[in-house]
């Protein structure tokens, strides 16, 4: 018995449809989402890059005490561009890391920019054990 074998189905002509050759039309849609989506994506980061990325406002902390169950005292600076004003939110927490109390502060534009030492007053609802500068931004 002889055996023979085909590389590809032979089937009758009409019976199942036109059949379609290729996969270059399936391929362009694809391509296209992928830069569409690509494009989106770059779009969305540059976004928030320039919302919540690198600023001109550099807090620093210098220290932080609590004279009182219901107040700490922080002391920090901030790098503030000439002729602009910052506001810096301040948290005060306890030793397991829980936020006791916030404040935002206002601080003030230098003559020709630079540092600003700044010391401010966070009001807490216990004792804290450590300061913070969260972040500081551009008022308005």
């Amino acid at each position: 018995m002889s055996e023979t074998r085909a590389t590809t189905p032979v089937f009758p002509p009409g019976r199942y449809g036109r059949r379609r050759e290729g996969g270059r039309r399936r391929s362009l849609p694809l391509v296209v989402a992928a830069v569409v989506f690509a494009v989106g994506g770059l779009a969305l980061s540059w976004a928030y890059y320039q919302k919540f990325g690198q600023t001109n406002y550099s807090p620093e902390i210098v220290g932080w005490n609590e004279p009182t169950d219901t107040e700490m005292v922080i002391k920090f600076r901030v790098r503030v561009p000439s002729g602009e004003t910052a506001a810096c939110a301040l948290r005060a927490r306890d030793f397991q890391g829980y936020e006791l109390g916030t404040r935002t502060v206002t601080v003030p534009a230098k003559p020709g920019g630079g540092e600003v030492e700044v010391t401010e007053s966070v009001p807490t609802t216990a004792r804290g054990a450590v300061g913070d500068v969260m972040n500081c931004r551009p008022v308005g």
